[in-house]
């Protein structure tokens, strides 16, 4: 079983929200291209809700990046380096991310990921992930390798 330590991961991209606020209420910039790397430019987008305490993962992606804003609620997002000859290979890493600390992160190819609602609320994930699910017209294998129930996985969902 692979052994992780904690530190930064190579490629995965944080940033903070920036909120801009008026009379009318506020805006905050999601995405930007100037801010990623060509090949990890979005292909669609998704919303999905997560009930407190629940989890989604870990797994991880062959080709696709994933590119996630938590602004709501309180999450827990985990980061494995399992990436062959990455210079922070066997990295791992915990943020707390949602409402108190809204925040882009977009996770390369190789990153085993998952995420945790630790808040006391539903809480809302945005995605937009550098592949279409399932390929054009959803004809193609999905790229997702799980780790959900496999009791010999290193990936691990402790604080």
């Amino acid at each position: 079983m692979t052994e992780f330590s904690e530190g930064d991961i190579e490629g995965v991209l944080v940033r903070s929200l920036r909120f801009h606020h008026d009379q009318r209420g506020w805006l905050t910039e999601l995405y930007r291209k100037d801010e990623v790397d060509r090949e990890l430019f979005p292909a669609m987008a998704y919303v999905s809700m997560t009930r407190p305490g629940v989890a989604r993962g870990p797994h991880e992606h062959r080709e696709q990046a994933d590119c996630f804003v938590f602004f709501s609620s309180a999450f827990d997002l985990f980061l494995w380096d399992a990436r062959e000859g990455s210079p922070t290979g066997a990295h791992k890493s915990v943020l707390r991310l949602g409402r108190e600390n809204p925040t882009l992160v977009v996770v390369p190819p190789g990153v085993v990921h998952a995420y945790r609602n630790v808040g006391a609320e539903d809480g809302l994930v945005l995605n937009f992930p550098n592949r279409l699910y399932a390929g054009w017209g959803k004809g193609e294998p999905v790229d997702e390798v799980r780790y959900e129930g496999d009791p010999s996985s290193p990936y691990r969902l402790e604080p």
